[in-house]
Order: C-alpha cells, then structure tokens, then sequence
C-alpha cells in the first residue's frame, strides 16, 4: 500500500478518474434534460457531487483499481471495473433513498450515469493499454505489413489458447522479429474465424498451399497425441521449412506460455508422454527436512533425481558418486541452482563397504535412492563378473548398512531387463530386486523397488548414440528392423520414482506404464527426419544384429506376477516374494565368490540356480 502512494502514476489515474466521476454525474443529467438543466435540478446535482465522488471513489479503491498495471490492462481488470461500478452505483441509490427518498432526483439520471461511469473508467485503462501495445509494435490493422520488414512470417498450427496467448506475446514482443500471418485449425468450426485480426486459413493439412506467405512454422498445441503430432510434423516438413513447437505446460514455471521459450520439435514430442501428475503432500511429506542420500548421483537419473528432490526442501541432500567428473558437473550445477540447499557430495564406490560405512555415519540418511548400477548390457555380457560386484554386492552393501542405520527408505532404481532376463545385467538387477525386497523385516523401515524401461536421452540410450551418428552423415545402425524398446523421459521417470517412494508400505515393486512399445527403426527415422533428413535417401539406416543378451522386446511383468493398479495412473504394484534375509545372503555371498575365478560359465549358471527365469545365451 506504501508503494502505491510512492507511485506518480496512481495520483495521475486517480485524479482522472476524479474527473471522469464528476463528469459522468454532470453528463447524466445533461442528457436527462436536453443540456438543459433546470436550476432546482442544478442545485440537486451541486448538493449531492460530494457524495458521489466520495462513494464513488472510496468504492473504486477498496474494489483494487488503482493496483494494477495499467499497461497490461486484461479481462480481469476490466470485470473489477465492472463490479466496483455497480456496487458504488447501488450504494449510491440506496442513500439517495433513504436520505431523499428519491425527491428532486430524477430516477433516470442513476442509471445514465451507470453507463457513462463504465464507459469512462473502463475506457481509460483500454486506452493506456492500446497507447503501450501501440508503442510496442501491434499492428491493429494485420493486412497491412511493409514490404521492407525485416521480421519473419510466421504460421501458427493450432488456433487455440496456447495459439492465442502466443500471438498476443509476439505482437506485444516486438524485438521477436515475428509476424503471424495465419493460423492453421483442424476444427471446422474455426474456419475463417480470426483471433486479434488473425485468419484460420484452413486445415493443417492444407500446409503447403500457404507456402508463399510464411517463412517459419510454430506448432502451438502443447497436449496431443503421438499420432497426430506425427502428422503436423509430416505436414510441417513437407514444406521444407524451418518448425518449432511450444513446451507442454509442466516445462514452464506456472504454467506460463512464454515465446522466449520456443524449441525445436524433439523426439519427446513424438512419443507423446503426457505430463506426470504428482501427488506433491505425500511426497513433501518423506522428502521435506529429512536428509535424502542419492546413489549414482552423477547419472542421468541420479542428478535428475537431485533436481525433482530439491523441490521439496530437504533438510540435506547427499550426491554419493564413483567418477569425479560426473560428480563434480552436478556438484557445480547444484550450487548454481540451489544454493540455498546443504548438498553434500561424496566420492566414494558402493563396492567398498568401509567408505559406504563412512558416508553413512557422516550424513545419516533417512532416505536413501539407489540408482548407481552398470547396465550397459552388452558391456555387461563381456564383463560378467563386474555386473555382480556393482549391481549385486554394491547393492548389498547398501542394503546392510542401511537396515543398521535404520534408514526409514530406501528405492531402488530397478529396470525392466530384470524381467525374464535373456542377459547378466537384467540377471544381476533381479537378483538386487530380491535383496530389497528380503530386507524389509521391520515395521519402522520401507524398502521398495521401482521398475521401468529405457530412459530417453540417458547415457548409453540408443538415442544419442543415433544422434551422433547423424551428426556424422550415417550410417544409423540399428539391431534389427522389429526390435522393440519402451521409453520414457528423464524428468518423467524421476517424478515417477519419487511418487512410487510416496506410495511405498515395504517390500512393493513399482512398475511404472510405459505405454506402448517403439519401433527402434521408427526412432531412427523419426530422428533423422527431426535433423532435416530423408531416411535411406539422406542418411542410410543398416541393420547390424542383436548384440551379446539383447532381445526383440522387453516386459515390465511376468506372467503370474499379481499386478494391481494404484491410485496414481501410471503406476501398478506387485507384491514381492517373501524370503529370508539370511538365505539370501548367503546366495549372493557365493555368488560374489564365483564372480571372483572370473569364469563367464561358472558364473551364469550360478545366477541361472538364483534367478532360475534367466536364460542366458552361451
């Protein structure tokens, strides 16, 4: 309210506002009587002008007109307007009767002066925001743009809200250097409808016989279906045109459409995953002021982890991490953007129990995420040994020290080549599984498991291994033409892990829904597309078989798993086996053991009598 006093521009609106009060109330009765006001009359209006501006304008400023930003002037605005308006209006006429009972007031002159009163002071706050968008660039008049104009052409795919806002942003935006010039609807309804003077010129798939008047493309529909931003995207690049697309609504903060940022069309698009919806209470509620500890902080899961859990205010988070440029890149990126949080970093390996132990007594964790594991399989397949010394006793070192510790949770990262694995790394992390699930033993400690398929954009992801090659001129290699992979996005599967954490009462495996299988061949091609390329033309694709313990598909679940839905949509749950936490460790013990003569057999036939699912390929 200080600061609204301090403010030039108040007392200038303010004392217009006066004026425009007193000349509505005059006008009302000039217009009453022909600007012929008898002096009896005169004398009414004279006697009751201190009433009406008072009322008037004490009504005004407890209705918040003068709070605003004049030069953004909306809807809003202009319905408080509206509201304080009537309410001083009614005021007004209630003390009139009660203290004249109407006599020598004609009753016509209120309502007069009802509509000039709208009208002047909603006319005032329309006119300083045309005088400020008018300055800023708008053209009121679309039709009408200089042949010399620098800016670009631009068409905008979607004639909605997203559209809307966006075309207000541009124009009220000049140094964009954009012009729309039309849009382009599906829904007929839209046809020739304009929206601030801008035309739906036609269907989208009527794109290129506007080639002439547009020099980019702008994709404004956030939410829609894979397939039909696939055919936006065909039509869009078969103009040969540059396109973009505008970020889904949970990309910006408070949901805000901002022009700034504008992005090219990337693969996330095309796979249509919709935005995670999180239930933030449950989730506050085991993350806030409690000391989280992050295993493989320096991966693409662990520091995405890092960025989910930080919204919910730890009291302090720990990055455990075995290479020193991994940690040191989110340590710094953790600094940058949340400084105002105690982050501890750790370098230290989860095979070495002593520097686990040391961590674990320094930071005292409450929860802890396990996402630090190999799982590049072929390299796995090669090195046998070193997925069950990571993935297995790494796994059991946690898992030890943590039911010491009594540590309240405790997620394991898990995937889906733990299901019916054909490989060691989806043999090692079954087995990891099992541990988890075994250690939950007491009330006070829940230990769960949390399982989903390929991450998109992750290292060792087939995504920027084809991006790479692209950059290169091709080939694309790809396994085999009906190879199949689920997918998700880095933020979606964090968010994820972090609501099945929520959910967890101990000993749950979580499987999040993945959707429907891709094509890696489509990927590939939609990739090279996305890059300004034509598959087999441009860029050639080539097939070079499966690699050691790859399959065509992967699976979430087993047959006979009893897999029970959540009240979270993307997520299902299925109830782990029960066991003996003494039986199994002394099966992994062997198993460590055996990894140790570094016998590839020796070694996959011990996991095949754990995992006895797991058919290895010799």
């Amino acid at each position: 309210m200080i600061h609204l006093f301090r403010s030039r521009n108040f007392y200038v609106v303010f004392l217009m506002d006066l004026l425009l009060v007193f000349f509505s109330w005059w006008l009302a009765f000039a217009v009453r009587f022909d600007l012929d006001i008898p002096d009896h009359y005169m004398a009414s209006m004279w006697r009751l002008l201190p009433l009406v501006i008072v009322f008037k304008m004490g009504i005004f400023f407890y209705c918040n007109l003068y709070q605003g930003m004049w030069r953004f002037t909306s809807l809003f605005d202009l319905v408080n307007v509206v509201k304080a308006v009537v309410i001083s209006s009614v005021f007004l006429v209630l003390l009139v009767v009660v203290v004249h009972r109407f006599e020598g007031y004609p009753r016509s002159v209120f309502i007069i002066d009802f509509g000039f009163c709208l009208i002047f002071i909603g006319g005032l706050r329309t006119s300083i925001r045309l005088y400020f968008t008018r300055n800023s660039g708008m053209n009121f008049f679309p039709t009408l743009h200089k042949t010399g104009s620098t800016s670009k052409r631009l068409l905008i795919i979607g004639a909605g809200s997203t559209g809307e806002k966006v075309l207000r942003e541009i124009r009220d935006n000049p140094n964009l250097k954009l012009r729309p010039v039309g849009f382009l609807d599906d829904t007929p309804q839209k046809q020739g409808k304009t929206i601030h003077g801008v035309e739906v010129l036609g269907l989208v798939n009527q794109i290129e016989s506007f080639g002439d008047i547009f020099d980019e493309i702008l994709i404004a529909i956030p939410k829609t279906s894979k397939e039909n931003m696939r055919r936006i995207v065909a039509n869009c690049e078969s103009t040969g045109k540059r396109f973009r697309t505008v970020p889904a609504i949970g990309e910006i903060i408070d949901g805000r459409i901002s022009v700034k940022a504008l992005r090219d069309v990337t693969l996330q698009d095309l796979m249509g995953r919709e935005e995670v919806r999180l239930n933030k209470t449950e989730i506050s509620r085991y993350i806030h002021e409690k000391r989280v500890l992050i295993t493989g902080a320096g991966g693409s899961i662990g520091s995405e982890l890092i960025r989910q859990v930080s919204r919910f205010h730890p009291k302090r988070l720990g990055l455990l991490e075995i290479n020193e440029l991994n940690l040191f890149r989110v340590e710094m990126e953790c600094q940058q953007r949340f400084g105002y949080m105690n982050v501890e970093s750790y370098l230290a390996d989860i095979r070495d129990e002593n520097a686990l132990m040391r961590v674990f007594n320094d930071f005292q964790p409450e929860v802890v995420f396990h996402a630090a594991a190999y799982k590049h399989v072929p390299m796995q397949e090669r090195h046998p040994w070193e997925a069950i010394v990571n993935n297995v006793q790494g796994t059991l070192n946690l898992v030890n020290i943590a039911r010491e510790k009594k540590i309240q949770r405790f997620v394991l990262v898990s995937t889906d080549k733990a299901v019916r694995p054909t490989n060691v790394m989806g043999a090692s992390k079954r087995i990891a599984e099992q541990l988890v699930l075994c250690a939950n033993d007491n009330d006070q400690r829940r230990f769960m498991v949390v399982r989903f398929g390929n991450v998109m954009g992750s290292s060792g992801s087939v995504i920027p291994i084809f991006q790479d090659q692209i950059a290169r001129g091709g080939p694309v290699t790809v396994t085999h033409p009906e190879v199949t992979r689920f997918f998700m996005s880095i933020p979606e599967a964090a968010q994820l892990i972090l609501e099945a954490g929520a959910m967890g009462e101990g000993g749950e495996i979580f499987i999040l829904d993945m959707g429907r299988a891709v094509r890696i061949l489509d990927l590939a091609q939609d990739l090279i597309r996305l890059h300004g390329y034509e598959p087999h033309r441009d860029i050639e694709i080539q097939y070079s078989g499966l690699r050691p313990g790859e399959k065509l598909y992967e699976e979430l679940i087993t047959e006979g798993e009893g897999i029970v839905k959540t009240q979270h949509e993307k997520i299902l749950v299925l109830r782990g086996q029960l066991c003996m936490m003494n039986q199994i460790h002394s099966k992994i013990e062997n198993l460590i053991c055996v990894a140790k003569t570094y016998d590839y057999q020796k070694i996959k036939l011990t996991l095949q009598e754990m995992v006895p699912e797991y058919q290895p390929e010799w």
